[in-house]
């Protein structure tokens, strides 16, 4: 297995009505860590480098070229994605880098404006063979997509995609950016909704704050990929506050980097497998749409 297009491993999960994870980079041992647990889980992996972790590195081609040289040595497929770049041209370098997807989020401008950008962003990518994904939630919304209350539009959304060319497309259904608490309720019939009116498979950006059971119902009613920072960055962090609090003389960033790398390994197997397992309920089952999840 090797560095993968985004696209094969979106097409097989979405016709499998299963989802996908997708996990954002923060550092190279973050991308080391994911793939470890997409290899433990046997399963594909999208690793996401978004706009914020660029800012944070300072320039994009490091980090991006480091995290494409560790999906190319992968045991299991991995993709490379650009995430929520507000910046057309950051979107665009990125391909040019050899990302294998890049999202353009234009969710903050008014409607005509997302439409317009995303459509010269998603003709550059696809001239090119690269996969695109867009965002769009309250048309106008000025605090973004995944403010509270915000809700994408079915309508909206199928003019928006018809317009644009985009290939998949993430959606406000409840969730929020950066939740450390698992307490968001997502809106499975507006998921269905959108499902019904969308060719392209849907992005559920937020989970963190989301609990296995609703992800579980979210991917059943239609969500295909599933992207996760805050909650492993939570895990991670725990991990380093404990080993340095236990090794207070530690002065080797290996050690204590190290652990927040261990702890993340064992939950992306586990959510790649919960993503991976949730699939849609036979018509005769549905009356146990509420229950458990296996």
């Amino acid at each position: 297995m090797t560095l993968t297009p985004t696209r094969d491993l979106m097409a097989a999960a979405s016709a499998a009505g299963t989802g996908i994870g997708a996990f954002n980079v923060i550092q190279l041992e973050t991308a080391e860590a994911l793939v470890a647990g997409a290899e433990a889980a046997g399963l594909p992996v999208i690793l996401q480098i978004s706009e914020n972790c660029v800012k944070y590195h300072r320039r994009l081609e490091p980090i991006a070229l480091a995290t494409l040289a560790i999906a190319r040595s992968a045991l299991v497929p991995v993709a490379v994605h650009l995430d929520h770049a507000e910046d057309p041209e950051l979107a665009v370098a990125a391909v040019d880098l050899g990302f294998g997807s890049v999202m353009y989020d234009g969710a903050a401008l008014d409607f005509d404006q997302n439409v317009a950008t995303t459509t010269r962003v998603a003709t550059y990518a696809r001239e090119r063979g690269v996969y695109v994904e867009a965002e769009l939630g309250k048309v106008g919304g000025k605090d973004g997509a995944h403010a509270p209350g915000v809700r994408t539009d079915p309508g909206e959304a199928a003019a928006f995609v018809a317009a644009t060319g985009v290939d998949a497309l993430a959606v406000a259904v409840g969730s929020s950016h950066a939740m450390t608490q698992r307490s968001a309720e997502l809106d499975l019939v507006l998921i269905a909704a959108l499902k019904s009116v969308l060719e392209v498979p849907l992005v559920l950006h937020g989970s963190s704050g989301v609990s296995d059971d609703n992800i579980a119902a979210a991917i059943r009613a239609g969500m295909t990929k599933i992207n996760v920072s805050t909650h492993l960055n939570s895990l991670s962090t725990r991990a380093v506050r404990l080993y340095l609090d236990h090794n207070p003389s530690t002065v080797d960033p290996r050690k204590y980097i190290g652990a927040g790398r261990a702890a993340i390994e064992p939950e992306t197997a586990r959510l790649l497998t919960l993503f991976a397992t949730a699939r849609p309920v036979p018509p005769a089952a549905s009356s146990n749409e509420n229950g458990p999840v296996g």
